[in-house]
């Protein structure tokens, strides 16, 4: 039995094939998530109805897996802020360097062979995407 929060067998399987510098999209419920990603790029299904999963319980998950050691961000394309940012960032906490970039620009990065696995998550929220990249594993983790 794993010890870990997470146990989704798929998500655990992009996990670890995910070495440093492989990313993963954790994409809300209004993203393409069939036509905006590498062709290679697996699409995980996680969204269940409107909400349930969310990309704030995807992201527990991964914290408690993987290190990370990048995340960015999509803008809102009105300038306005986005409330998912808020709890993204307080769950990466200060040792992951967050950026973030506009909706076409965000798409151009998701579109990057680096990106292995797209989670396609119910997050109702607007502009909550979060692309991640996998950091390193320390001799103390």
């Amino acid at each position: 039995m794993l010890l870990h929060t997470l146990l989704h067998p798929p998500l655990l399987a992009a996990l670890a094939a995910s070495g440093h510098g492989g990313q993963l999209l954790l994409a809300d419920g209004n993203y393409p998530a069939t036509t905006i990603r590498p062709p290679h790029a697996e699409v995980i299904h996680l969204n269940l109805s409107p909400g349930v999963v969310d990309i704030d319980t995807v992201l527990r998950g991964v914290l408690d897996t993987v290190p990370l050691e990048s995340a960015v961000l999509m803008r809102s394309p009105d300038g306005a802020a986005v409330p998912a940012h808020d709890s993204y960032r307080a769950l990466l906490g200060p040792g992951v360097e967050v950026t973030e970039a506009e909706r076409f620009d965000f798409y151009d990065l998701v579109r990057s062979p680096s990106v292995a696995t797209v989670v396609a998550t119910a997050d109702t929220r607007i502009c909550a995407n979060l692309l991640i990249t996998i950091g390193v594993r320390t001799p103390s983790t």
